[in-house]
């Protein structure tokens, strides 16, 4: 973590979280997550990184919430870097778009789809910032090792690995906790992200479903597993929210999740 100057020390030798809305909405609702997840991680002392989408790509109908458009949407999590003074993350969706959003973000990350794409993954290494690649649904995770090989590769070392589940049958995600420490084996940070990991994907209504009344229990067996950190998307109200909804945590739960979460882990941190 240490390649993040503006994160600050993990003395409680704690998880760290990404989190934060599935897209940029708009301003004001970015920035009122932004504060209150900074709120309640400062007073856990959990590393915090601020998470959105510029623009999302992998969307089941044309019609879907893409974004308010790739620059305004950079251009606002820096904002959100600057005023809360905490490192930003944001995935790419192509070779080309990493250069550019460097310029905004501390972190990229690379969607699960994606994982495999060597042009995607030597593109993120190149622009020197930290890489969270997110396993894809349909690999094993030590398959995972291969993509960080090319991320090293190509002269970059900063990696995060992002598990979001792994698909089972037709439209249903499973985790396997046995991932966590199989892509530990890498040397490399490994996140369980507890929200994407809920998703019911190909719905028929062709909008993505989910069971967020599990993200608790999925954080809970993560961190009980040893995982280095946690993903989470969060939103003040996922009814209306304009992608993912169905999945997301209503950050009025987010502090009590967190709280037992860090219990959690300061019972792992003395074995």
């Amino acid at each position: 973590m240490e390649f993040l100057p503006n994160l600050k020390e993990n003395k409680k030798n704690n998880f760290f979280l990404l989190a934060g809305p599935c897209v940029i909405e708009g301003r004001d609702i970015v920035f009122e997550i932004a504060e209150k997840i900074k709120k309640i991680t400062d007073e856990l002392e959990i590393p915090f990184i601020f998470k959105a989408s510029y623009r999302k790509a992998n969307r089941s109908r044309l019609d879907s919430f893409t974004g308010i458009g790739d620059i305004e949407g950079l251009k606002l999590l820096k904002e959100v870097s600057e005023k809360f003074s905490i490192p930003v993350v944001t995935d790419i969706h192509s070779a080309v778009e990493a250069e550019m959003a460097a310029k905004y973000v501390d972190v990229i990350q690379i969607p699960a789809f994606l994982c495999r794409q060597t042009d995607i993954l030597v593109a993120a290494a190149k622009t020197g910032k930290v890489v969270n690649i997110k396993k894809g649904q349909f690999l094993a995770p030590e398959s995972m090792k291969f993509a960080t090989q090319k991320v090293v590769e190509s002269g970059n070392n900063k990696i995060w690995l992002t598990d979001r589940g792994t698909m089972f049958g037709y439209g249903d995600i499973v985790v396997d906790y046995r991932s966590i420490p199989e892509m530990q084996k890498t040397g490399f940070p490994v996140i369980l992200d507890i929200t994407h990991s809920l998703q019911k994907p190909n719905q028929t209504s062709g909008v993505t479903g989910g069971r967020p009344d599990l993200i608790e229990t999925i954080g809970k067996a993560g961190i009980a597993a040893g995982v280095d950190g946690i993903f989470l998307e969060t939103h003040p109200n996922p009814a209306i929210a304009k992608s993912d909804g169905a999945n997301m945590l209503n950050i009025k739960y987010l502090e009590a999740l967190l709280v037992k979460l860090v219990k959690i882990r300061q019972i792992v941190n003395k074995f």
